[in-house]
This record gives C-alpha cells, structure tokens and sequence, in this order.
C-alpha cells in the first residue's frame, strides 16, 4: 500500500520525509495540507496542526524526525539512513535535531518567511531580521557544521544519512529566500551542499519547488499602479 505524506513541497520538514521516503525506494503521494489553516480532519492526525504527517496503512505519526526513524524500522530493509552503531545513530540524530531547532529558526522561519511567505500574505518583510539572521546568527551554526564535516563526505560515517538531509534541507529554503553559503569561508560545507543537491534525490524534487517558489515571489510582488 502507497504511503501518503501529507504536506507542501516547500517545507523543509517535508521535503526531509520525502528524501528519506525517495532514499528507502518507497512508494508515497503527497497529499497537499497547508500548515496555517489545516483542515479539520488533519487535526486528528495531528492535533498541533503541522506538518508533515504520515499514513502508512493504519499508522499515522506526525514530527518529520519521528517519520524519518518509523521509516528507519519499520522497513529495516531498505537504505539505512541512521548510522551503523550506537556512536553513528547518536550524531545524526543531534545533527538532525540541530538542523530542525538551530538552523530552522533561521533559514527557513526568518530568511525564507520574511523574503517569500510574508508578501504573498500581505505583510512586509522584515528584512531587518533577515540581515540578522544571515549577518550575526548564522555564520556561527555554520563555523560548526564545517568543523563537523571537515574533510569528509558526509557529516557522520561514509555513507549518506538522515544528518545530511536535514542540514541540506534547511540550505535549500535559504537558497529559496535568496541567500546562498559563502563558499570561501565555509568550503567543506559548500561543497557538501553541492554534492547534496546533485543527489538524484533531491534534483528530482528541486524544479517543481523553484517553480512554486517563483510563483510565489511573483505573488509577492507590490502592484504598480
């Protein structure tokens, strides 16, 4: 039976789930539920009214971390994406967990808010935030994901996991916004983010967002008398 994620394409928790969902090589749908005005319904699923959520038979979770490591047992069969031991699967789930609460405030709920969310809805960006968020609050998270990844191809073992998409997930609403990593002082990491969007994964997702994203900044555009 087909998965259904329930979702929009330029969340960056959603496009984690569905990474993960591409990476495995399961089958799924997106069924399309706004996160500011849920519909009735998706409230029972998840009560806090965001998203994603996931129905897999009669299962239904919410929480793209929590999706993300049902999937991880649930078909043990399939890629795994959380590290071959105990030390592995602890540093991705900290580097996911950093790339939801740490960069996710940034990158996505101030940079991409403020630049592309807002206008569409009416209401100024606040570029100020913006300038802050890229100037002062974030070259520090990314002093420390280059330090993490140093030399390596991914950020823990020698295969692709649940840190990487996480991390590559929150770059992309940056992108969205209108921002881009400083590839001289952040290398290692511009140079992962590269690799990540090369992935047949994500370039498989990336064109219909870049096309909703510009619809969107269209939207926002002031009219002209």
């Amino acid at each position: 039976m087909t998965m259904t994620v329930f979702g929009v394409p330029l969340s960056p928790f959603v496009r984690k789930v569905r990474l993960c969902l591409l990476e495995k090589g399961l089958e799924y749908r997106l069924e399309t539920v706004m996160p500011f005005t849920p519909p009735q319904w998706y409230l029972e699923i998840n009560p806090l009214g965001r998203i994603p959520a996931l129905k897999d038979g009669d299962c239904t979770l919410a929480d793209s971390s929590v999706i993300c490591q049902y999937l991880e047992e649930a078909y043990p069969e399939t890629a795994g994406l959380y590290g071959e031991n105990a030390q592995e699967r602890g540093r991705v789930r900290w580097l996911e967990k950093y790339a939801d609460y740490e960069l996710a405030p940034l990158t996505t709920f101030t940079v991409f808010r403020n630049r592309i969310l807002k206008p569409t809805s009416g209401h100024p960006c606040n570029e100020e935030a913006v300038q802050a968020a890229v100037q002062e609050k974030l070259p520090s998270h990314f002093d420390y994901l280059e330090g993490q990844l140093g030399q390596q191809q991914f950020f823990v073992g020698d295969s692709l996991s649940m840190a990487d998409i996480a991390v590559t997930c929150q770059l992309i609403n940056m992108a969205h916004g209108g921002e881009q990593l400083d590839a001289q002082r952040w290398p290692n990491l511009a140079a992962h983010h590269a690799r990540m969007l090369a992935l047949p994964s994500v370039a498989s997702l990336l064109p219909d967002e870049q096309r909703m994203n510009a619809k969107l900044k269209e939207m926002g555009k002031p009219v002209t008398a």
